[in-house]
């Protein structure tokens, strides 16, 4: 099965990116539009797009105009994007057929956790690895359960998604500001402290395999696997 495609529709560019950036990061393939008139043109030339991410407010044509235009032909997933308190447009948005509704500013994970979701309830099947296995680490997403040597690992759940960050980011020197942003959202407004005692506290519990997160002094972490 190839990869799930989506498509992000907003007139900001950094958002775009930022957007994408997690998505690419959970196995999704993502295309991208600019305005209104971009994203009907898009949806017509990719026919297997199995979920739009929809903002509201756009040049030429705003986000109802386009919902209401893809609903004559397609029951496609529609997660549209409001600001912060948009009663009405909620309304709108759903007498239209949107699937769902995300305000902003938004947690690009609570995104990515909400694309999952809507992405099951339309029988699509997510292609983000439920299981990983490194190093002799055993981790079950779904079950959000750690075994290493079949001992299961009590953990938090930051600790539990740095764990999975540095699995998933193997062989790879990892800044402090890059961990913080992927682990802890884009707005969170911490310093590399708060890094070093997750990193402390994960080693501890994860004992010799602690050995396999690398301090790069200076800069940050890399997780490698002794062979």
């Amino acid at each position: 099965m190839g990869q799930i495609k989506i498509l992000v529709v907003d007139d900001e560019a950094r958002l775009r990116k930022l957007v994408k950036d997690f998505l690419v990061r959970e196995n999704y393939e993502v295309i991208e539009a600019q305005d209104g008139q971009e994203a009907l043109d898009m949806f017509m030339d990719h026919p297997d797009v199995a979920l739009i991410l929809l903002d509201v407010m756009m040049p030429k044509l705003n986000g109802f105009e386009v919902l209401k235009t893809i609903r004559q032909t397609s029951e496609v997933p529609v997660i549209m994007l409001t600001a912060k308190g948009e009663e009405d447009d909620e309304l709108t948005g759903f007498s239209l057929g949107v699937d769902e509704y995300i305000s902003k500013p938004f947690s690009p994970k609570v995104l990515v956790a909400r694309v999952n979701a809507v992405l099951r309830r339309s029988g699509e099947t997510v292609s983000n690895d439920s299981v990983l296995s490194v190093g002799g680490i055993e981790m079950s997403i779904d079950a959000h359960e750690v075994v290493i040597d079949g001992k299961r690992l009590d953990l938090s759940v930051k600790e539990f998604e740095l764990l999975e960050y540095f699995l998933r980011n193997k062989g790879i020197a990892l800044s402090r500001e890059k961990i913080l942003n992927s682990v802890w959202d884009y707005d969170y407004f911490g310093d590399a402290r708060t890094i070093d005692t997750h990193v402390k506290k994960l080693r501890s519990k994860m004992g010799e395999k602690g050995d396999y997160i690398k301090t790069i002094w200076g800069m940050g972490y890399k997780f490698e696997v002794e062979e």
